[in-house]
């Protein structure tokens, strides 16, 4: 049920569908991106060795470095070519173990990535009607594209930079101690001021980025109206104002992603002077020790050294600050919200032997009265159409029933046990839904169907042939497989709702909820789909404002919606009265 509430994101994750139906296997919810870093502990020991190969270069690139501008107090052509030649050799090795360390560190990446994705879509998916109701759908497509784009930018590209300059730091920090201690303990101490400075930093880089991924949820917002109104934009002439609301909108998301990037590169600009200011006392103190009778080649490896010490705190530290902000963000667009509300304790599932209970239910939208002591039966494989006024509560009835609202009074059973007792999961298992509006991907006729769902290609046909589809996949070059266009632009409206259909058959659900499948359909085409709904082997429970004579009559009972009250009725006799 809770995917064909918020299928007009799905085709976000189109790409990894496989994987999704089998997500519990992939991913754990509720995990931390530590333990999911965790997750594939040869594969993440392998990235780390993959992001340290090029430390090795590097220290060899400066030790040659050295050499070479040591050369120059050596006084020998054949010194000064044969380390040329080494260095060299250096630099084409390094380009060597940067291409390894890409092919090591990028599937790692890629992996983790997608189980990000997943994670992020499963917490979506699997919430609550209550809570998914509560952001706008763009919202989520702004957690699945723009905040996960973040996590990718800041987390995995800060991770390498902190990984290859903590191995630069500790080597380069080795190294200076085995050449001179009291110069690796001045670098020691410049690292730890570094770390306090950059640690005053820290909660302001996460609240900004917090904020750059608020004004990308507001933007995509702001976007989607736009565009989707547009039609009514350009009639009423009022492009004009929405160009300017877009502006401002766009002006906030950047003004943000300003503020964070300057207050970013101010902790770099701040690091760097300091790091300046240590270098500047690193040279005084080497002058010295040249002064003293080392060698210029170990004068320049100590400066060198130095810089690996000193350069590489001032990279990785206000990367730090980004990782623990992505970190946060990964916790915003993973981390299941718990409904307390009611105290719900979910553990039964849903079994539908006999009938569906309401017994003194009243429920109500803030202070507007919907339902007031209301008590009924549906009862299994039996048709209810549910008629009233508009606004009277017919949509309202239908969530109460498929557990999409669960703030009322009073009790909705099934077989006797209490819906607030049901796992919410199970019940979805047993329900499907056709809306008036039917959402349909970019994707085959068959994945329509499917949803993406390892269904055969005989299941799926014969859910195509009982809603009726037959005469549509004949027409099509290539049957089931032919391409849907955007949201079933080159199908009729019969053509999308018999995918709706076929979506239900094929799911082999006990419960069926219809709400105003046939209201945009002519007549002749609203008289198929009514009774292809009314044919199947389900319980149905439909919301229908309109009469088609010889077929709305074969419902078995009508449930009218008036003043708070349900007043049920035998439809044959409902129909008479009626026409009486």
């Amino acid at each position: 049920m809770t995917y064909l509430r918020i299928n007009t994101i799905i085709f976000l994750v189109a790409p990894i569908k496989f994987k999704i139906h089998n997500y519990d296997k992939v991913v754990e919810r509720g995990i931390e991106l530590k333990e999911l870093l965790l997750k594939r502990k040869p594969r993440f020991l392998l990235y780390v060795l993959a992001c340290l190969l090029p430390v090795i270069d590097r220290s060899l690139i400066n030790f040659a470095i050295a050499l070479l501008i040591g050369s120059v107090q050596v006084g020998s052509m054949d010194y000064f070519i044969k380390i040329s030649l080494i260095t060299l050799g250096l630099v084409i090795l390094g380009v060597v173990l940067f291409i390894i360390s890409r092919f090591m560190r990028i599937s790692f990446m890629r992996d983790t990535l997608l189980d990000v994705r997943i994670l992020a879509f499963d917490k979506i998916i699997n919430s609550s009607y209550k809570h998914f109701s509560q952001k706008s759908k763009d919202t989520y497509i702004s957690n699945l594209i723009n905040d996960i784009n973040i996590i990718e930018r800041d987390f995995f590209l800060s991770l390498i930079n902190i990984i290859y300059n903590i191995g630069v730091y500790v080597v380069s920090l080795t190294i200076i101690a085995f050449l001179n201690i009291k110069f690796a303990l001045m670098a020691f101490s410049a690292s730890i001021i570094l770390f306090i400075v950059s640690k005053s930093f820290e909660k302001r880089t996460i609240s900004l980025q917090e904020k750059v991924s608020e004004e990308n949820e507001k933007f995509a917002v702001d976007m989607s109206n736009t565009f989707n109104g547009l039609e009514i934009l350009k009639l009423n002439r009022i492009e004009d104002e929405f160009l300017s609301k877009a502006l401002k909108s766009v002006t906030g998301l950047e003004r943000k992603k300003l503020d964070y990037n300057i207050y970013t590169d101010g902790q770099r600009k701040i690091m760097e002077l300091l790091g300046s200011t240590f270098m500047l006392i690193s040279l005084v103190y080497l002058a010295s020790l040249f002064m003293s009778g080392i060698s210029l080649t170990r004068a320049t490896f100590m400066v060198q050294m130095a810089n690996g010490c000193i350069w590489t705190i001032i990279a990785v530290l206000p990367r730090v600050n980004q990782l623990k902000s992505s970190v946060r963000i990964f916790d915003k667009i993973t981390e299941y919200e718990e409904d307390t509300s009611n105290n719900l304790c979910r553990e039964k599932d849903f079994i539908f032997e006999k009938e569906i209970e309401v017994k003194n239910l009243s429920f109500s939208y803030g202070e507007k009265e919907i339902f007031k002591d209301v008590s009924f039966k549906i009862e299994k494989g039996k048709k209810y159409l549910i008629k009233g006024p508009s606004g009277a509560g017919k949509s309202t009835l239908i969530k109460l029933l498929s557990m999409i609202y669960d703030d009322y009074t009073g009790e909705i059973t099934v077989d006797g046990v209490d819906y607030r007792e049901i796992k919410e999961k199970s019940l979805n298992d047993k329900v499907s839904f056709i809306y008036q509006d039917v959402f349909l991907f970019e994707d085959t006729i068959f994945n329509n169907i499917a949803l993406y769902k390892p269904y055969t290609e005989e299941e799926v046909l014969e859910a195509a042939k009982k809603s009726g589809l037959d005469s549509l996949l004949t027409k099509k070059e290539n049957g089931i497989y032919e391409m849907v266009l955007e949201n079933g632009k080159n199908l009729s409206g019969g053509e999308r709702q018999r995918i709706s259909i076929a979506r239900a058959i094929i799911k082999n659900s006990e419960v069926l909820f219809v709400d105003e499948a046939t209201s945009s359909l002519d007549e002749e085409l609203g008289r198929k789909v009514e009774e292809t709904i009314l044919s199947l082997n389900r319980t149905v429970i439909a919301i229908s404002h309109r009469y088609y004579e010889g077929i709305t009559e074969r419902y078995d009972y009508v449930l009218e919606i008036s003043n708070g009250q349900v007043n049920q009725y035998a439809a044959n006799e409902y129909f008479m009265e009626v026409a009486i």
